[in-house]
């Protein structure tokens, strides 16, 4: 991706619902007289999810389960890596788990442990995505694939006509693409987003190698060396592990930006967005299955992303309960509050919003 200028929003505008909605949450957490971090339950999750995790890896490197039994065990680690991805290591890099940056980072090397890189993750993500929300050219989240066009305004190609169907084996490969590759890649380009030859730490260069190596070591060393099986038994349990977490992963965060329901607003000749920044991340993020108690619970309040993109530093386990005071308060100014009741309605309309953008007739009309 070259060189683009940053674009700025229009903060001078819109301001009260932006001050009344943060006036709200806060007072909220001021009545209650509870943290905005992590509380017993969402601890009790973490173990769980590191649990199911190492306890299955562990499980397997024992020896002592048969291969059916081991193939299954891969994808319990599946589940539980998205699982951490989603609940312990997103609210850590956030800074929202724990009101202690050192327990922030400890777990937040928890992403480090599944492959990943906390840094180069902070920055996609963290600042990137979260700044720039459904904008094309800036925000790295819409940057899946080249036969993937998840913005209206990417250039079309003739394999979009199909990426309705190519996009969830594409999203199952997302975290095999990433232990290998993406981290390598975002890590040497010239320019990530909107920064033009972005420096980085050697510390950092240094953490990346170390925590790659270490996650090949134990993931695929370890087993090698103490289990009597034949190499290609360890790639399909390998690549089993990733396929299960990916298509997790992948198709949980396309449901937040990639609906019907969302807007992709393009800057105007002064590159700036004309509304407020937090209306923006309102009209670009879209909520759905809040009711699903057993998926809030899995996917760590990544269902209600317009919670966490207006509060990213309050932890995950809290935005159930915020997500009333959000919702009245954007109906007060008739602000749009995006969501699908159900996981399903939320996948048919990422399903129909793919159809869309591939068809090279469909023209994108802004709200």
């Amino acid at each position: 991706m070259g060189t683009v200028q940053k674009v700025t929003f229009n903060n001078r505008i819109s301001r009260e619902f932006s001050q009344t909605v943060k006036q709200r949450v806060n007072d909220y957490f001021d009545e209650k007289g509870i943290s905005k971090h992590a509380n017993f339950q969402m601890v009790l999750k973490t173990i769980i999810l590191l649990t199911l995790y190492f306890g299955s890896y562990f499980l397997i490197i024992s020896g002592n389960f048969s291969l059916n039994v081991m193939w299954f065990l891969t994808f319990l680690m599946g589940i539980g890596m998205a699982g951490i991805g989603f609940s312990v290591s997103h609210d850590a890099l956030h800074g929202a788990y724990s009101s202690n940056k050192y327990v922030n980072s400890a777990l937040g090397y928890t992403f480090d442990l599944l492959g990943a890189n906390g840094y180069i993750w902070k920055i996609t993500h963290n600042i990137i995505h979260h700044t720039y929300t459904n904008i094309h050219g800036h925000d790295e989240d819409l940057e899946v694939a080249d036969f993937i066009r998840l913005s209206p305004h990417s250039e079309y190609k003739a394999v979009h006509r199909v990426q309705h169907i190519l996009a969830f084996f594409a999203y199952s490969f997302a975290t095999l693409f990433w232990v290998f590759i993406k981290d390598y890649k975002n890590f040497f380009k010239a320019n990530i987003g909107p920064y033009d030859n972005k420096n980085h730490p050697v510390s950092e260069l240094l953490i990346l190698i170390g925590t790659k190596a270490f996650y090949y070591f134990y993931m695929l060393a370890i087993p090698m060396l103490l289990l009597e099986i034949a190499w290609y038994h360890l790639v399909i349990g390998f690549v089993t592990l990733h396929l299960t977490a990916g298509l997790i992963l992948g198709i949980i965060f396309q449901l937040a930006h990639v609906v019907e329901e969302t807007d992709h607003p393009t800057p105007d000749e002064n590159n700036m967005i004309d509304e407020h920044w937090v209306i923006h991340e309102m009209v670009t993020t879209n909520n759905f299955a809040r009711k699903n108690k057993l998926l809030c619970w899995y996917v760590g309040g990544l269902n209600f992303q317009i919670e966490h993109h207006l509060f990213p530093k309050v932890c995950s386990i809290h935005y159930p309960d915020i997500s009333h005071i959000v919702e009245k308060t954007a109906n007060e100014f008739g602000i749009p509050y995006n969501q699908h009741e159900t996981f399903s309605e939320a996948v048919a309309s990422h399903y129909r919003t793919l159809k869309k953008f591939g068809d090279p007739n469909f023209k994108y009309a802004e709200a």
